[in-house]
């Protein structure tokens, strides 16, 4: 099965409190996107798709020894438009398409392959790589269907009732689409929530109304799944960077 990688890299990172690219701050020694790439590279993939947006000419510059096609998401109005911008150099690409976080460097590639091969067993349509969290205060929660297990939306801490954020199965960033149901469900795609943007997850919610499978596959070590967001939160992985290599 032919595999793409989408690596989501355009976001500011307000709270690094910085002028420099979220992900370009180093984490051990190099740019925290360098890890993201260099464990997407493990994969072989066919083609990697670098979504870049604030200073985009910056970010592109330094992943230029990568072999990467960059896309520029602007304006940035969320995660499903951000992927959106990857049609063009995905036209003619049918295969698996692997969504990364360009700030989410902890994640295995040994973790990414029992991913991928878990929605080949599960012949989903969309995976979502999860966590269970004691306190899953700002993660996305995965909803599934009490009897089969399957996940019928995954829904944003603003958007979830009281019910839903007791919920402690959260979202990583990190999901499997088939290529074509992924491109036509964002077609779909509308912004009639709280941050009125274009939700990637939201194409599971879309997936499940077609009958389509939609998966979730729960990683063991919850820290794979750590996003950088301050300055503490990248020196918190620093040095878990240098207990998992």
């Amino acid at each position: 099965m032919a595999l793409a990688i989408l690596i989501m890299a355009a976001g500011k990172g307000t709270r690094m409190k910085s002028d420099l690219p979220k992900v370009l701050h180093q984490a051990n020694g190099k740019p925290v996107i360098e890890h993201v790439l260099d464990t997407a590279g493990r994969l072989n993939p066919d083609k990697t798709v670098l979504i870049v947006g604030h200073q985009a000419e910056l970010v592109s510059e330094a992943t230029r020894s990568y072999p990467v096609t960059p896309v520029v998401q602007e304006p940035q109005l969320g995660t499903g438009h951000a992927v959106m911008q990857t049609e063009a150099p995905l036209r003619s690409f049918s295969g698996e398409v692997l969504v990364l976080s360009g700030d989410a460097p902890l994640v295995r590639s040994r973790t990414l392959e029992e991913l991928l091969a878990f929605h080949r067993r599960e012949k989903a349509s969309a995976t979502v790589l999860t966590a269970e969290l004691d306190d899953p205060t700002g993660y996305g929660r995965i909803v599934r269907d009490r009897l089969s297990g399957d996940v019928l939306r995954i829904v944003e801490q603003k958007d979830a009732s009281p019910e839903e954020r007791l919920v402690r199965e959260t979202n990583s960033g990190i999901y499997v689409f088939d290529s074509k149901v992924l491109f036509e469900a964002l077609g779909e795609l509308r912004t009639d929530n709280a941050q009125q943007e274009y939700y990637l997850t939201d194409v599971f919610g879309i997936c499940f109304g077609k009958g389509e499978k939609v998966s979730a596959w729960r990683v063991e070590d919850a820290d794979e799944i750590r996003g950088i967001n301050t300055p503490e939160q990248l020196r918190e992985a620093e040095e878990l960077l240098k207990l998992s290599r």
